[in-house]
């Protein structure tokens, strides 16, 4: 989707649009190709998830040059801050009212039809007629809107897309009809304009909603990052200041419990971060002097002062952004397949419309009876069957798969899950269930005074002991001078001596916590994070049906080996979120379809990129955001059971296409014989979508 150089000055700068009228792959090539020729246009990419163009150019062209040159185009373009994405749902809202509109229309008009349709005459089948008119018209001209803007669009600036046959064919059945009324003709076909109108916003109303779950997993990522942050001036006093007036050199103040908004190097102060977000440690790191942290990581212990390096659109959380939105940008097989069909609708359906005026004009039968045929032309080739062909089998089975634990968030992703040759997974939180549990308690002396300790700490493995004693009833006992250190843990007096709990010696395998009294030898307290249930099975049927699994881990190696050990799985260790995007390129590049199935912030370029992905129910907020499905509870079994109805749900997809293109093959002809009123072409239309949904609904049952 890139359009060619031309030969802009160096270096290029980047502005970014939303183009909310987009609706076709006819105006992609048309904004890419259209914008390529231009002086100082470099390039020109589309992100049609997003509705968006991104322009690299010259420095010296304005951003009023560029929308003028997109609106020389006839689109309406508004300029996006980088690194981000509108969360305008303003689209669906509208698409919701208008079929609604449409839907509560067509079941009236219906109704006034199916009286005619018994026999009704004269002045009792002109009252109906002029019924189905009051209530046609207004719903034509309030639900029609979407497809007569973006076709008006269009054709003021020489050009056509898919909504102007429809555009046409619902005027013009419409003003036939209102003809037909007022002067008491025997037909009106307002019911089959309104049904057209109601079956097509539907569609519409999925794509769209399905876009917007696309932008919310790039918004859910940036909302990680702190709004602003504490600074500290040359002259000593402190200013808050919003995240996007922080700049390099500035310092800042991160308290404890406090996410980072910037970049930077810590210059004063120690303490422990979760680092999850960039690295997948499961475990906090030790943040000291020197340490470069970054935005959008939690500071856990102590307060530390930051100098910024790096301050919105730049900080490592925006990267990662960007690439979960361009991993994002990949199209589908079936997605191309309706994109090319796109293409050529449009000019296919003008001609024929057309010759059937022209061929009927000429043999005599007058202009209103050519007009006729020509109209039922238009919508008897509406895509409705064809367009649902997909999105009806995708529909119903995401509803089976959520019965069975499944949620699937994008409409394509079954396709790409029924593609998948390849499985990756991500060790904790994906693997395992991501709850650190304590080990052999039972051999642990002084309890209460480990409890005392331990819930005083916001510490996730204080925590994690905090629960476990708890649930064996232990009460704890009176520990005076509790203090927390930062980086280390609890420290405090019981009975006059020093008790402290916190971190082990760098021999600790794993993780683990220490507690000592006075000058006992210390007492270690290993962690384990359990493997989720139904795992070998889920591997094994995995397996059957020709996906070999691996481990990609941003944890250490020495973290993965037990794990991978007791699964006989290989593991690629200590990858960063950048490690695990080239490792599926490389599978990529060899011909594997990868299905990334992960938890953290960390993976959420990866799923992004993976030619599919999911993420257990437990996942961060981006991560779910980010993968096409969510598996709920602790088992992995709905892993492959998702593989197993997509592939099943293709099978009906490929059906689907016979019937609607068989629909096409036998009915076009028959309207271009003037053998169809447009009642008929839309009755026929709506009977081939209706088959199509039938067909489609057998999938109810396909995760049991």
């Amino acid at each position: 989707m890139t359009a060619a150089a031309t030969a802009p000055a160096e270096p290029l700068a980047r502005t970014l649009f939303a183009v909310p009228g987009m609706r076709c792959a006819g105006c992609i090539s048309k904004l890419e190709g259209g914008l390529a020729p231009l002086p100082g246009i470099a390039s020109a990419r589309v992100n049609f998830t997003s509705k968006q163009v991104a322009i690299e150019h010259a420095p010296e062209l304005q951003l009023p040059d560029l929308q003028s040159a997109i609106a020389g185009l006839g689109f309406e373009a508004q300029p996006v801050r980088d690194g981000g994405l509108p969360a305008d749902k303003s689209e669906s809202r509208s698409l919701v009212r208008a079929t609604a509109v449409a839907g509560f229309a067509s079941m009236n008009v219906m109704l006034l039809s199916v009286s005619v349709w018994s026999g009704a005459e004269g002045a009792t089948r002109d009252l109906f007629h002029l019924l189905s008119a009051l209530i046609a018209i207004p719903t034509v001209a309030y639900s029609g809107r979407p497809f007569f803007r973006s076709a008006w669009n269009a054709v003021r600036h020489g050009r056509t897309n898919m909504d102007v046959p429809i555009s046409i064919g619902v005027l013009l059945v419409t003003a036939l009809s209102l003809f037909e009324t007022l002067t008491s003709g025997p037909h009106a076909y307002f019911d089959g304009a309104v049904m057209l109108l109601f079956f097509l916003l539907v569609g519409r109303l999925l794509d769209s909603v399905m876009r917007d779950r696309a932008r919310d997993g790039v918004t859910a990522l940036l909302k990680q990052r702190a709004v602003g942050a504490l600074t500290i001036g040359a002259d000593g006093k402190t200013e808050w200041r919003a995240a996007e007036d922080l700049a390099p050199g500035m310092r800042m103040i991160v308290a404890a419990g406090e996410r980072l908004a910037a970049d930077g190097i810590v210059e004063s102060g120690t303490s422990s971060l979760d680092l999850s977000l960039l690295t997948g440690e499961s475990a906090p790191r030790r943040a000291d002097v020197g340490d470069a942290v970054h935005a959008g990581t939690l500071n856990l212990d102590g307060p530390l002062t930051v100098r910024i390096t790096a301050a919105g659109a730049d900080t490592a959380i925006a990267d990662i952004a960007r690439l979960m939105e361009q991993a994002g940008q990949a199209k589908s097989r079936y997605v191309r397949i309706a994109d090319r069909a796109a293409r050529l609708y449009a000019p296919a359906v003008h001609t024929l419309a057309i010759l059937a005026f022209v061929g009927w004009m000429l043999s005599g039968a007058g202009w209103h009876h050519s007009l006729l045929i020509a109209a039922a032309v238009l919508i008897i080739t509406c895509p409705c069957a064809l367009g649902l062909a997909v999105p009806a089998a995708q529909i119903v089975a995401a509803g089976a798969l959520m019965r069975a634990g499944v949620l699937i968030k994008d409409g394509s992703a079954l396709e790409r899950l029924a593609e998948a040759n390849r499985a990756l997974f991500d060790k904790t939180g994906t693997l395992t269930l991501g709850r650190p549990v304590p080990l052999d308690l039972d051999r642990l002396a002084m309890k209460p005074v480990i409890l005392a300790l331990a819930r005083a700490s916001s510490h996730p493995l204080s925590r994690a002991l905090r629960k476990a004693l708890e649930r064996e009833g232990i009460v704890a006992e009176q520990v005076e001078a509790l203090v927390e250190k930062p980086g280390f843990g609890m420290r405090g007096r019981y009975l006059g001596l020093p008790v402290s709990l916190g971190r082990p010696n760098a021999a600790a395998p794993g993780l683990a916590t220490a507690f000592t009294i006075g000058d006992l030898q210390p007492a270690l307290i290993r962690f384990e994070d359990g493997i989720r249930p139904d795992v070998r099975p889920a591997l094994g049927r995995l397996a059957e049906l020709g996906l070999e699994s691996s481990i990609v881990s941003g944890d250490t190696a020495a973290s993965v080996a037990p794990v991978a050990g007791q699964l006989g799985l290989t593991a690629q260790t200590s990858m960063r979120p950048q490690d695990k995007l080239d490792a599926i390129a490389r599978l990529s590049a060899g011909g594997a379809k990868v299905l990334m199935v992960g938890d953290g912030l960390n993976d959420g370029p990866a799923l992004a990129a993976g030619h599919v992905s999911m993420a257990p129910g437990s996942a961060s907020d981006v991560g779910q955001m980010a993968a096409d499905a969510v598996f709920m509870g602790d088992s992995l079994a709905p892993v492959a059971t998702a593989i197993l109805v997509a592939r099943r749900t293709m099978r009906v997809v490929r059906q689907n296409f016979v019937i609607a293109i068989g629909y096409n093959m036998i009915a076009i002809p028959l309207a271009l014989m003037g053998l169809v009123t447009p009642l008929v072409a839309a009755v026929a239309m709506s009977g081939s979508s209706i088959i199509v949904v039938g067909n489609a609904l057998r999938l109810r049952g396909a995760a049991k």
